[in-house]
Protein backbone atom coordinates (compact mmCIF):
# COMPACT_ATOMS: atom_id res chain seq x y z
CA UNK A 1 0.00 0.00 0.00
CA UNK A 2 1.05 3.51 -0.86
CA UNK A 3 2.83 5.65 2.20
CA UNK A 4 0.01 7.76 3.80
CA UNK A 5 1.56 11.64 3.07
CA UNK A 6 1.53 13.39 6.32
CA UNK A 7 -0.56 16.64 6.70
CA UNK A 8 1.58 19.71 6.50
CA UNK A 9 0.83 22.06 9.13
CA UNK A 10 0.13 25.45 8.39
CA UNK A 11 2.06 28.38 10.99
CA UNK A 12 0.23 32.09 11.79
CA UNK A 13 3.08 33.04 9.14
CA UNK A 14 1.04 31.22 6.31
CA UNK A 15 -2.47 33.33 6.45
CA UNK A 16 -3.16 35.55 4.11
CA UNK A 17 -2.67 39.24 4.97
CA UNK A 18 -3.69 42.78 4.18
CA UNK A 19 0.60 43.63 3.81
CA UNK A 20 1.20 41.74 0.48
CA UNK A 21 -1.72 43.39 -1.76
CA UNK A 22 -1.72 41.38 -5.14
CA UNK A 23 -0.63 43.69 -8.19
CA UNK A 24 0.40 47.04 -8.52
CA UNK A 25 -2.32 48.51 -5.76
CA UNK A 26 -0.17 48.77 -3.03
CA UNK A 27 -0.89 49.75 0.51
CA UNK A 28 -1.36 53.23 1.92
CA UNK A 29 2.57 55.19 0.66
CA UNK A 30 4.11 51.25 0.74
CA UNK A 31 6.13 49.98 -2.43
CA UNK A 32 5.13 46.59 -3.18
CA UNK A 33 7.36 43.86 -3.93
CA UNK A 34 8.49 43.67 -7.56
CA UNK A 35 7.10 41.31 -10.16
CA UNK A 36 9.18 38.08 -10.89
CA UNK A 37 11.06 38.22 -14.15
CA UNK A 38 9.93 36.31 -17.16
CA UNK A 39 10.87 35.01 -20.53
CA UNK A 40 9.15 36.68 -23.81
CA UNK A 41 5.54 35.05 -24.03
CA UNK A 42 4.26 33.94 -27.65
CA UNK A 43 2.83 37.00 -29.54
CA UNK A 44 -1.04 35.78 -28.43
CA UNK A 45 0.14 36.87 -24.96
CA UNK A 46 0.68 39.99 -22.98
CA UNK A 47 0.50 41.23 -19.42
CA UNK A 48 -2.08 43.47 -18.19
CA UNK A 49 -1.45 46.74 -17.82
CA UNK A 50 -0.70 48.24 -14.31
CA UNK A 51 -3.30 50.29 -14.34
CA UNK A 52 -6.06 47.76 -15.22
CA UNK A 53 -6.07 46.37 -11.35
CA UNK A 54 -5.91 50.16 -10.06
CA UNK A 55 -8.91 50.11 -12.06
CA UNK A 56 -10.90 47.28 -10.47
CA UNK A 57 -9.82 48.52 -7.09
CA UNK A 58 -13.43 50.49 -6.20
CA UNK A 59 -15.33 48.79 -9.35
CA UNK A 60 -16.85 45.53 -10.30
CA UNK A 61 -15.13 44.06 -13.20
CA UNK A 62 -18.80 44.26 -15.29
CA UNK A 63 -18.74 47.48 -14.86
CA UNK A 64 -15.01 48.27 -15.34
CA UNK A 65 -14.18 46.04 -18.13
CA UNK A 66 -15.96 45.61 -21.36
CA UNK A 67 -16.71 42.43 -23.31
CA UNK A 68 -13.32 42.27 -25.26
CA UNK A 69 -11.25 42.81 -22.30
CA UNK A 70 -13.01 39.87 -20.07
CA UNK A 71 -12.35 37.76 -23.22
CA UNK A 72 -8.78 38.49 -23.57
CA UNK A 73 -8.22 37.25 -20.10
CA UNK A 74 -7.47 34.05 -21.27
CA UNK A 75 -4.67 35.22 -23.04
CA UNK A 76 -3.28 37.83 -20.93
CA UNK A 77 -0.93 37.04 -18.43
CA UNK A 78 0.13 38.73 -15.23
CA UNK A 79 3.02 38.57 -12.94
CA UNK A 80 2.77 37.26 -9.49
CA UNK A 81 4.42 39.07 -6.70
CA UNK A 82 7.00 37.18 -4.54
CA UNK A 83 5.33 36.34 -1.21
CA UNK A 84 7.53 35.72 1.85
CA UNK A 85 6.56 32.01 3.02
CA UNK A 86 7.38 32.00 6.94
CA UNK A 87 9.37 34.57 9.08
CA UNK A 88 13.09 34.48 8.31
CA UNK A 89 12.15 32.47 5.29
CA UNK A 90 13.25 35.25 2.67
CA UNK A 91 10.96 35.64 -0.57
CA UNK A 92 10.11 32.72 -2.67
CA UNK A 93 10.14 34.31 -6.38
CA UNK A 94 8.81 32.37 -9.49
CA UNK A 95 10.45 32.23 -12.50
CA UNK A 96 9.53 30.91 -16.04
CA UNK A 97 12.22 30.04 -18.72
CA UNK A 98 11.19 30.58 -22.24
CA UNK A 99 9.29 26.90 -22.80
CA UNK A 100 7.14 27.61 -19.87
CA UNK A 101 8.76 25.68 -17.18
CA UNK A 102 8.27 26.33 -13.79
CA UNK A 103 11.15 27.33 -11.99
CA UNK A 104 10.67 27.91 -7.56
CA UNK A 105 13.95 29.13 -7.37
CA UNK A 106 14.78 32.16 -6.19
CA UNK A 107 17.95 31.93 -8.09
CA UNK A 108 15.79 31.05 -11.22
CA UNK A 109 17.67 27.65 -11.83
CA UNK A 110 16.06 25.15 -13.39
CA UNK A 111 14.87 22.50 -10.75
CA UNK A 112 13.97 18.91 -10.72
CA UNK A 113 16.49 17.40 -13.50
CA UNK A 114 18.63 15.29 -11.10
CA UNK A 115 21.95 17.60 -11.53
CA UNK A 116 22.14 17.86 -7.93
CA UNK A 117 20.97 21.20 -7.34
CA UNK A 118 18.81 20.59 -4.58
CA UNK A 119 15.46 21.36 -6.50
CA UNK A 120 15.18 17.48 -7.30
CA UNK A 121 15.36 14.22 -5.51
CA UNK A 122 18.13 12.87 -8.05
CA UNK A 123 14.84 11.16 -10.21
CA UNK A 124 13.59 14.37 -12.36
CA UNK A 125 11.04 14.74 -9.67
CA UNK A 126 10.65 17.83 -7.17
CA UNK A 127 11.56 18.00 -3.71
CA UNK A 128 8.69 17.61 -1.59
CA UNK A 129 9.64 20.29 0.79
CA UNK A 130 9.84 22.90 -1.78
CA UNK A 131 6.79 21.60 -3.40
CA UNK A 132 5.09 22.05 -0.52
CA UNK A 133 6.25 25.04 0.70
CA UNK A 134 5.58 26.80 -2.82
CA UNK A 135 2.10 25.00 -3.08
CA UNK A 136 0.86 26.86 0.12
CA UNK A 137 2.13 29.90 -1.41
CA UNK A 138 0.10 29.89 -3.82
CA UNK A 139 -2.88 28.18 -2.26
CA UNK A 140 -2.97 31.72 -0.43
CA UNK A 141 -3.12 33.62 -3.86
CA UNK A 142 -5.84 31.42 -4.81
CA UNK A 143 -7.90 32.38 -1.60
CA UNK A 144 -6.91 36.33 -2.26
CA UNK A 145 -8.72 35.25 -5.70
CA UNK A 146 -11.80 34.18 -4.79
CA UNK A 147 -12.42 36.95 -2.32
CA UNK A 148 -11.53 39.39 -5.69
CA UNK A 149 -13.99 37.05 -7.98
CA UNK A 150 -17.09 36.97 -5.29
CA UNK A 151 -16.46 40.66 -4.78
CA UNK A 152 -16.24 41.99 -8.42
CA UNK A 153 -19.19 39.00 -9.62
CA UNK A 154 -16.40 37.71 -12.11
CA UNK A 155 -17.35 34.12 -13.06
CA UNK A 156 -14.89 31.43 -14.00
CA UNK A 157 -15.22 28.09 -15.88
CA UNK A 158 -11.84 26.10 -15.69
CA UNK A 159 -11.95 22.70 -18.08
CA UNK A 160 -9.56 19.80 -16.70
CA UNK A 161 -8.85 17.37 -19.94
CA UNK A 162 -6.07 14.84 -20.88
CA UNK A 163 -4.93 11.19 -20.35
CA UNK A 164 -6.29 8.86 -18.09
CA UNK A 165 -4.54 9.20 -14.85
CA UNK A 166 -2.29 12.21 -15.96
CA UNK A 167 -3.16 14.16 -12.83
CA UNK A 168 -5.73 16.12 -12.91
CA UNK A 169 -8.21 14.54 -9.82
CA UNK A 170 -4.92 15.55 -8.02
CA UNK A 171 -4.38 18.81 -9.03
CA UNK A 172 -8.02 19.69 -8.52
CA UNK A 173 -7.61 18.63 -5.24
CA UNK A 174 -5.55 20.97 -4.54
CA UNK A 175 -6.94 23.63 -5.92
CA UNK A 176 -9.73 23.81 -4.02
CA UNK A 177 -8.46 22.77 -1.11
CA UNK A 178 -8.17 25.73 0.66
CA UNK A 179 -10.93 27.77 -0.99
CA UNK A 180 -14.31 27.90 0.14
CA UNK A 181 -17.06 25.39 -1.56
CA UNK A 182 -19.59 28.02 -1.76
CA UNK A 183 -18.08 30.02 -4.19
CA UNK A 184 -16.22 27.11 -6.23
CA UNK A 185 -17.83 24.05 -7.40
CA UNK A 186 -15.96 20.91 -8.97
CA UNK A 187 -18.27 19.16 -11.63
CA UNK A 188 -17.63 15.49 -12.79
CA UNK A 189 -20.39 14.63 -14.26
CA UNK A 190 -21.29 10.44 -14.83
CA UNK A 191 -22.30 8.80 -17.89
CA UNK A 192 -25.82 10.66 -19.63
CA UNK A 193 -28.74 9.66 -18.81
CA UNK A 194 -31.44 8.61 -21.31
CA UNK A 195 -33.29 11.21 -20.99
CA UNK A 196 -29.72 13.91 -21.21
CA UNK A 197 -29.24 11.32 -24.58
CA UNK A 198 -32.41 13.30 -26.46
CA UNK A 199 -30.88 17.27 -25.15
CA UNK A 200 -29.20 19.29 -26.89
CA UNK A 201 -25.37 17.84 -26.47
CA UNK A 202 -24.48 20.86 -24.12
CA UNK A 203 -27.50 20.96 -22.18
CA UNK A 204 -26.54 19.05 -19.38
CA UNK A 205 -23.14 21.07 -18.79
CA UNK A 206 -25.03 24.35 -19.29
CA UNK A 207 -26.68 24.22 -15.70
CA UNK A 208 -23.61 23.64 -13.54
CA UNK A 209 -22.13 27.19 -15.34
CA UNK A 210 -21.14 29.86 -12.66
CA UNK A 211 -23.36 32.56 -11.71
CA UNK A 212 -21.81 35.98 -10.65
CA UNK A 213 -18.54 35.65 -7.83
CA UNK A 214 -18.49 32.13 -8.44
CA UNK A 215 -15.77 29.37 -9.75
CA UNK A 216 -16.93 26.09 -12.13
CA UNK A 217 -13.94 23.47 -12.29
CA UNK A 218 -14.66 20.80 -14.71
CA UNK A 219 -13.28 17.43 -14.06
CA UNK A 220 -13.71 16.54 -17.97
CA UNK A 221 -16.14 18.09 -19.49
CA UNK A 222 -18.23 18.41 -23.01
CA UNK A 223 -14.74 17.19 -24.75
CA UNK A 224 -15.66 13.47 -23.54
CA UNK A 225 -17.55 14.00 -27.31
CA UNK A 226 -14.11 14.65 -29.21
CA UNK A 227 -12.52 11.87 -26.83
CA UNK A 228 -13.33 8.86 -25.31
CA UNK A 229 -16.89 8.84 -26.38
CA UNK A 230 -15.02 8.87 -30.39
CA UNK A 231 -12.23 6.66 -29.54
CA UNK A 232 -14.62 4.06 -27.61
CA UNK A 233 -17.57 3.98 -30.50
CA UNK A 234 -20.28 5.53 -27.87
CA UNK A 235 -21.19 8.30 -30.68
CA UNK A 236 -21.59 8.36 -34.84
CA UNK A 237 -18.81 10.04 -37.03
CA UNK A 238 -21.34 12.77 -37.90
CA UNK A 239 -22.15 13.09 -34.04
CA UNK A 240 -18.45 13.85 -33.68
CA UNK A 241 -18.27 16.62 -36.46
CA UNK A 242 -21.11 18.25 -35.38
CA UNK A 243 -19.30 18.49 -32.15
CA UNK A 244 -16.09 19.91 -33.44
CA UNK A 245 -18.14 22.79 -35.81
CA UNK A 246 -20.43 23.15 -32.76
CA UNK A 247 -18.02 23.92 -30.02
CA UNK A 248 -15.60 26.49 -30.85
CA UNK A 249 -19.48 28.81 -31.41
CA UNK A 250 -20.63 27.70 -27.99
CA UNK A 251 -17.34 28.74 -26.16
CA UNK A 252 -17.29 32.03 -28.09
CA UNK A 253 -20.63 32.69 -26.90
CA UNK A 254 -19.50 31.73 -23.24
CA UNK A 255 -16.67 34.44 -23.76
CA UNK A 256 -18.67 37.25 -25.22
CA UNK A 257 -21.20 36.84 -22.12
CA UNK A 258 -18.51 37.74 -19.90
CA UNK A 259 -17.31 33.94 -18.67
CA UNK A 260 -13.84 33.58 -18.76
CA UNK A 261 -13.25 29.89 -20.04
CA UNK A 262 -9.69 28.30 -19.32
CA UNK A 263 -8.89 24.85 -20.89
CA UNK A 264 -6.30 22.63 -19.60
CA UNK A 265 -4.76 19.77 -21.21
CA UNK A 266 -2.98 16.74 -18.84
CA UNK A 267 -0.38 15.42 -21.09
CA UNK A 268 1.97 12.23 -19.58
CA UNK A 269 3.81 9.97 -21.36
CA UNK A 270 2.51 5.98 -21.77
CA UNK A 271 5.88 5.08 -19.82
CA UNK A 272 4.46 7.46 -17.17
CA UNK A 273 0.87 5.87 -17.22
CA UNK A 274 1.52 2.71 -17.20
CA UNK A 275 3.53 3.24 -13.67
CA UNK A 276 0.69 4.79 -12.23
CA UNK A 277 -2.27 2.01 -13.78
CA UNK A 278 0.18 -0.24 -11.42
CA UNK A 279 0.33 2.22 -8.40
CA UNK A 280 -3.50 1.49 -8.29
CA UNK A 281 -3.36 -1.46 -8.48
CA UNK A 282 -1.20 -2.06 -5.40
CA UNK A 283 -2.71 0.39 -3.59
CA UNK A 284 -6.52 -0.41 -2.36
CA UNK A 285 -7.30 2.69 -1.56
CA UNK A 286 -6.67 4.00 -5.24
CA UNK A 287 -7.82 1.22 -6.58
CA UNK A 288 -11.58 2.42 -7.60
CA UNK A 289 -9.61 4.83 -9.27
CA UNK A 290 -8.98 2.33 -12.39
CA UNK A 291 -12.46 1.52 -14.06
CA UNK A 292 -12.62 -1.33 -16.85
CA UNK A 293 -13.25 1.50 -19.60
CA UNK A 294 -9.69 2.94 -18.24
CA UNK A 295 -8.45 -0.47 -19.04
CA UNK A 296 -10.18 -0.96 -22.28
CA UNK A 297 -8.81 2.87 -23.40
CA UNK A 298 -5.27 1.54 -22.41
CA UNK A 299 -4.76 -0.58 -25.16
CA UNK A 300 -6.06 2.58 -27.67
CA UNK A 301 -3.41 5.13 -27.05
CA UNK A 302 -2.59 6.05 -31.22
CA UNK A 303 -6.20 6.71 -31.67
CA UNK A 304 -6.15 9.00 -28.33
CA UNK A 305 -3.56 10.75 -29.91
CA UNK A 306 -5.16 11.18 -33.28
CA UNK A 307 -8.33 12.52 -31.62
CA UNK A 308 -6.54 14.47 -29.10
CA UNK A 309 -4.53 16.29 -32.29
CA UNK A 310 -8.24 16.52 -33.99
CA UNK A 311 -9.79 18.38 -31.34
CA UNK A 312 -7.12 20.87 -30.80
CA UNK A 313 -6.92 21.46 -34.34
CA UNK A 314 -10.81 22.42 -34.25
CA UNK A 315 -11.01 23.80 -30.79
CA UNK A 316 -7.71 25.77 -29.94
CA UNK A 317 -9.66 29.14 -30.78
CA UNK A 318 -8.05 32.80 -29.42
CA UNK A 319 -10.92 33.21 -27.03
CA UNK A 320 -10.28 29.85 -25.53
CA UNK A 321 -7.27 28.48 -26.26
CA UNK A 322 -5.99 24.81 -24.94
CA UNK A 323 -3.07 25.08 -22.54
CA UNK A 324 -0.72 22.06 -22.39
CA UNK A 325 0.57 20.86 -18.84
CA UNK A 326 3.57 18.51 -18.69
CA UNK A 327 2.26 16.26 -16.34
CA UNK A 328 5.20 13.23 -15.60
CA UNK A 329 5.84 14.95 -12.78
CA UNK A 330 2.89 15.33 -10.67
CA UNK A 331 4.08 18.16 -8.40
CA UNK A 332 5.38 20.59 -10.69
CA UNK A 333 2.33 19.51 -12.73
CA UNK A 334 0.10 20.89 -10.08
CA UNK A 335 1.96 24.13 -9.24
CA UNK A 336 2.78 24.72 -12.99
CA UNK A 337 -1.06 24.30 -13.89
CA UNK A 338 -2.11 26.74 -10.51
CA UNK A 339 0.40 29.57 -11.09
CA UNK A 340 -1.01 29.86 -14.40
CA UNK A 341 -4.61 29.95 -13.63
CA UNK A 342 -3.99 32.70 -10.96
CA UNK A 343 -1.51 34.61 -14.03
CA UNK A 344 -4.87 34.60 -16.00
CA UNK A 345 -7.57 36.38 -13.76
CA UNK A 346 -6.58 40.29 -12.71
CA UNK A 347 -7.61 39.29 -9.22
CA UNK A 348 -6.14 41.95 -6.31
CA UNK A 349 -5.81 41.11 -2.80
CA UNK A 350 -9.12 41.73 -1.02
CA UNK A 351 -8.79 39.59 2.14
CA UNK A 352 -10.52 40.96 5.21
CA UNK A 353 -8.64 42.18 7.78
CA UNK A 354 -8.44 39.66 10.46
CA UNK A 355 -11.31 39.57 13.29
CA UNK A 356 -10.82 40.25 16.72
CA UNK A 357 -12.86 38.31 18.73
CA UNK A 358 -14.24 40.08 21.66
CA UNK A 359 -14.72 38.63 24.86
CA UNK A 360 -17.08 35.57 25.52
CA UNK A 361 -20.37 36.93 27.87
CA UNK A 362 -20.63 34.82 30.76
CA UNK A 363 -22.56 31.47 30.42
CA UNK A 364 -25.85 31.31 32.02
CA UNK A 365 -26.90 28.55 33.96
CA UNK A 366 -29.40 26.38 32.49
CA UNK A 367 -30.73 22.97 32.91
CA UNK A 368 -29.06 20.06 30.75
CA UNK A 369 -30.25 16.84 30.38
CA UNK A 370 -28.68 13.87 31.80
CA UNK A 371 -25.51 12.09 29.86
CA UNK A 372 -27.20 8.90 30.27
CA UNK A 373 -29.76 9.90 27.84
CA UNK A 374 -27.18 10.90 25.15
CA UNK A 375 -25.51 8.48 22.76
CA UNK A 376 -21.49 9.19 21.84
CA UNK A 377 -19.33 7.18 19.55
CA UNK A 378 -17.58 4.64 21.69
CA UNK A 379 -13.59 5.64 22.34
CA UNK A 380 -11.70 3.10 20.18
CA UNK A 381 -8.05 4.87 20.76
CA UNK A 382 -7.69 5.59 24.65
Amino acid sequence: MAKARGKHKRSPQHRPTQNHPQGQGQGQGQPGPAPHSAEPRPDHDRYYPSTLLEDLRDEPVHDCLNIDSLADCATADRSLPSVPIAAGAGVNKIAINADGQYRPNGDGSVGGNGNGNGNGNGNGKLDRKRYEKELIRLQIELVKMQYWIKHTGFRLIVVFEGRDAAGKGGTIKRLTEALNPRGCRVVALGTPSDQQKTQWFFQRYVEHFPSGGEMVIFDRSWYNRAGVEKVMGFCTHKQVEEFLQSSPEFERMLVRSGIVLLKYWFSVSDEEQELRFQARIDDPTRRWKLSPMDLEARMKWAEFSQAKDEMFKHTNIPEAPWFTVEADDKRRARLNCIHHLLSKVPYRDMTPEAVKLPPRPKAKKVARPPLGEQFFVPNQYP
